[in-house]
């Protein structure tokens, strides 16, 4: 079988399911998405449901990323009238109470994938919140999130979700159970489970099976003996270099706060540092932390730097100066001596860059402080993803269904277990309809061949919905009505009515091209299907570039216009939707190659920076013609195509070229045609491209021979941009595109 990390890469690449990856505690889900970035293509954000997990996890908290209030989120409209001092939500009044901004619709509509962590804390209620604002934000009503791919990842065998009994009133008629997979969202599409097996926190197989044993509801007489031979009796227990897991949080702050008193050394207080927006659910660690020479402190995040320490890792302070805020500590186990450096946690929020196209995080603010807690004991729900050498375990207290296991799993060997009372039975249990859950799906032998039927799926959907203009219609339809509804009767938006005619009159033709493409990859011609679908790529994306800048050039002008900042706003959010278009134009044959080779990853990078410079390109001549046109106010209904000079029929490209092969230069040209000089550059390249004027008229034999060098011998991610840097503005974007298009040319024949 198949590598399981390699096989979850090629789910998430190469086909458009929702995955489920879980696995055993130390197994290596929290390592898979910290690389998940240099591991997909497909532009993503991450959420967590809790503040905590989100800072652990790199992403920001369900919450504050969809705009959800805490609440009950009921999928219709029956509780929204219930008494009882619940707080309901459901589609209805997410959409008219709490509506979603442009900008944050712009993220939604720009991501191809929604990774959520640490779902094992996940309602199936706000999982369908989240379906029902990734289908309205992205006007997708016919498929689950609206089309997004969604990757859970999480173990289901830690701590449950939480829900009082007065809400399950409300959500059983509904659910199941307040587990995630049981959302309505995903009775619509199963979810592929994929179960990481390798274990790289523990190595003692018979702990590792005991644990399974636990995990499963498997356990057997000979699993106690094994647990109750570490039971101490409590004048035995040494509790140096050691913590205990407790139940409630008061347990542990009064075990905490007991053995710091009864240190004989002068307390010692430090603050943390705050910036900007950090709200104080999200606090990693107490704001003002008390520490003593001699506190057992633990350590709450892995070390990048030095690599001393990692999320549960505990130490001793040994010396504390109060005047230069230094605090030592002693490393448990090693006891090698090291320095306290404070870390920075950043509250961020993803964006989407208006030039670019490309998701960007924004820090809204940072919380510093030393990445340590007081740690005598700690509670099993907080210990989750942290690991311990020793711990000591009360399973007489009253623990809920899995949290013996869950404290159990915290620690690397059985060695490093001590329990103050021995087990019983009866104490050890997990949530039967989880382990009935992980019964059903868990076929590990099956995901190869079902990761070849989902990526059949997934090509014939990805030309389907590439060669459709479907939504981009609705889309202007929408953007139509809605901006005559607010301005005078009978105004017209002649650009979005130029658009939707050029999609329109397409119709046709994309029909009878996607049914060639369907008859061609039925017949299993696949050669004969990707020249067909090169071709087609080819010719719609040079379409979709002119309607591209056609509807930039409408936005940057409305920028001079006053009034229109909410109509320019959610034209905007139409070019994310277009530019979406362009660039899956720019990726479908390379990707359908892939998946029809097998690939597990792809380099979209040289492709995609290739797009953005020349995106950016287009933005810069745009900016130019409009700052060189006349300052006048531009109502868009008065916005007219640009024609030739003096009722000359040649069109403004073709009236360039001639003036330039007339024997005047590119500035006196922009002089004589008050344009700038940017602007008739590219009036050259374009009659560079359609072969009317040779590359040697308009770049000489020794600039080319400069430029094609230094485009060869570049190492990396090329582009036009880098390449412009590189020359120090030497040569002109113009020109430097005219060289580039000869080049490849060149290398193309």
């Amino acid at each position: 079988m198949q590598d399981l990390v390699s096989l979850a890469s090629q789910f998430i690449n190469t086909t458009s399911s929702h995955i489920f990856l879980t696995g055993k505690a130390g197994t290596g889900k929290t390592t898979f998405l910290r690389n998940l970035q240099d591991h997909t293509h497909k532009r993503f954000i991450v959420v967590a449901p809790t503040g905590i997990a989100a800072l652990n996890a790199g992403g920001t908290t369900i919450h504050s990323q969809f705009l959800i209030p805490p609440s009950t989120f009921v999928p219709d409209r029956s509780a929204e009238g219930a008494a009882g001092g619940l707080r309901i939500t459901s589609p209805h009044i997410l959409s008219r109470h709490h509506p979603l901004n442009q900008e944050r619709k712009r993220v939604l509509r720009a991501i191809d994938l929604l990774v959520i962590d640490e779902v094992s804390m996940l309602r199936a209620d706000l999982l369908d919140a989240i379906d029902s604002r990734l289908r309205s934000a992205r006007g997708n009503f016919r498929q689950s999130f609206g089309g997004v791919q969604v990757l859970f990842i999480g173990d289901l065998f830690q701590l449950p979700p939480v829900v009082k009994r007065e809400e399950w009133s409300l959500l059983s008629p509904h659910y199941n159970s307040p587990w995630f997979y049981e959302a309505l969202a995903l009775r619509e599409r199963k979810l592929v489970y994929i179960e990481f097996d390798k274990i790289y926190r523990q190595h003692d197989d018979r702990f590792i099976g005991l644990l399974n044993h636990l995990r499963n509801n498997e356990t057997t007489r000979e699993d106690i003996d094994l647990l109750n031979e570490r039971y101490l009796p409590a004048a035995s227990i040494s509790e140096e270099e050691i913590i205990t897991l407790t139940t409630h949080n008061y347990k542990a702050d009064e075990i905490n706060q007991e053995r710091l008193r009864a240190l004989p050394a002068a307390p010692v207080t430090f603050d943390a540092h705050l910036e900007g927006e950090f709200p104080e659910s999200m606090y990693p660690v107490l704001p003002t932390l008390v520490l003593k020479k001699g506190a057992q402190i633990m350590f709450v995040r892995n070390d990048s730097e030095d690599k001393m320490y990692f999320n549960g890792k505990l130490a001793t302070v040994t010396e504390i100066d109060e005047d230069k805020h230094e605090v030592w500590v002693s490393m448990a186990e090693t006891h090698v001596r090291y320095p306290l450096k404070r870390v920075r946690w950043e509250n961020k929020k993803y964006k989407l860059n208006e030039t670019t196209q490309e998701l960007e995080e924004e820090v809204l603010g940072a919380f510093e402080q030393f990445p340590v807690k007081l740690a005598w004991a700690i509670t099993v729900h907080k210990s989750q993803g942290l690991t311990f050498e020793r711990a000591i375990i009360d399973v007489g207290q009253a623990f809920a269904d899995g949290q013996v296991y869950v404290a159990l799993s915290r620690l690397r060997s059985l060695e490093g277990l001590v329990l103050r009372t021995r087990v019983e039975p009866s104490v050890i249990s997990t949530d039967r309809q989880i382990v009935e859950f992980v019964s059903r799906h868990h076929r590990p032998d099956a995901l190869t061949s079902l990761m070849r039927e989902h990526q059949e799926e997934f090509v014939r959907q990805l030309f389907l919905d590439t060669f459709n203009f479907r939504d981009e219609i609705r889309e202007i339809e929408y953007l139509q009505r809605d901006y005559v509804a607010s301005s005078e009767p009978g105004g017209e938006v002649p650009v979005l009515k130029q658009l939707e005619t050029s999609l329109r009159g397409e119709s046709v033709n994309t029909e009878k091209f996607t049914r060639q493409l369907l008859q061609l990859l039925a017949e299993g011609t696949r050669e004969s299907f990707l020249s067909r679908l090169q071709q087609g790529a080819t010719y719609y994306k040079q379409q979709l570039l002119q309607l591209e800048r056609l509807l930039l050039a409408e936005i940057e002008s409305l920028k001079l216009q006053k009034g229109v900042k909410a109509y320019r706003e959610k034209l905007t959010t139409f070019d994310v939707v277009l530019a979406q278009k362009v660039e899956s134009l720019y990726k479908i044959v390379p990707l359908t190659e892939g998946i029809f080779r097998g690939e597990r990853t792809f380099d979209f990078n040289p492709l995609l920076r290739q797009r953005q410079d020349e995106r950016e390109m287009m933005l810069a001549l745009l900016r130019q013609q409009i700052d060189a046109a006349p300052t006048k106010k531009r109502a868009p209904k008065k916005k007219k195509k640009p024609k030739g000079e003096d009722g000359d029929t040649r069109s403004t490209s073709e009236i360039s070229r001639d003036l330039f092969k007339g024997g005047r230069t590119v500035a006196e040209i922009a002089a004589a045609r008050s344009l700038t000089q940017g602007t008739i550059e590219s009036h050259l390249v374009e009659s560079v491209k359609d072969g009317t004027l040779s590359i040697h008229e308009l770049v000489n034999g020794e600039a080319l021979e400069e430029i094609t060098q230094a485009w060869t011998a570049m190492e990396g991610e090329k582009g036009l941009k880098r390449l412009h840097e590189h020359f120090d503005k030497k040569f002109s974007y113009g020109l430097l595109r005219a060289a580039l298009y000869h080049i490849e040319s060149m290398a193309r024949m």
